[in-house]
């Protein structure tokens, strides 16, 4: 582990512009296109999804699970906890520091036409870091902007930027994830 910790400071001040994309008020969430899926999604996996979730999420731009197709490898996802949180800048971090994961290595498959549900795949997180840059509150809107710049040798780089609603950058994650395609011959 790395870790770096500071005091709160003025300084120099400069930012990627978010890109605009629909409000999250027009997307459907997560949670709703699973239970939407459910009597289609293997059981193993649905044992995963279909519990409560602290954070509630919403793809701007998913791929089918059942059907992907090969996209360029951005993703845009809105999430926020799911109910208010207290005014402590602390939790707002841890709880953003575990939603940060969501939706990052599935990036790197995007190009591919694969998901992590897809049975020949084997997904995981190998390694996440995250940069925290200006304060924010985790009970509103953010959006985590993900890119994935190369897949190789079975592992896909994926970075990520979090912008709060009105375009505020706060985070900065990178994470390298296992995207190994099993070879169902054997």
């Amino acid at each position: 582990m790395s870790a770096s910790f500071h005091k709160y400071e003025e300084g120099f001040q400069h930012q990627d512009p978010m890109p605009e994309v629909e409000g999250p008020e027009d997307v459907e969430s997560d949670y709703d296109k699973i239970l939407r899926y459910a009597d289609k999604i293997p059981e193993d996996i649905a044992k995963k999804l279909l519990y409560p979730n602290p954070i509630e999420l919403r793809v701007i731009n998913p791929v089918n699970p059942f059907h992907p197709v090969p996209k360029p490898p951005d993703k845009y996802v809105w999430f926020r906890a799911m109910g208010p949180l207290p005014d402590d800048a602390a939790t707002h971090r841890y709880m953003l520091a575990y939603a940060s994961d969501f939706h990052l290595v599935p990036t790197a498959l995007y190009p591919h036409g694969k998901t992590f549900w897809s049975p020949d795949m084997q997904v995981a997180s190998l390694d996440h870091a995250i940069w925290f840059h200006r304060d924010f509150r985790m009970d509103d809107w953010l959006l985590h902007v993900i890119h994935s710049p190369s897949a190789a040798m079975g592992r896909g780089l994926n970075r990520g930027s979090i912008y709060t609603r009105d375009g505020k950058l706060v985070a900065s994650v990178a994470q390298e994830g296992l995207i190994r395609q099993l070879d169902k011959t054997t």
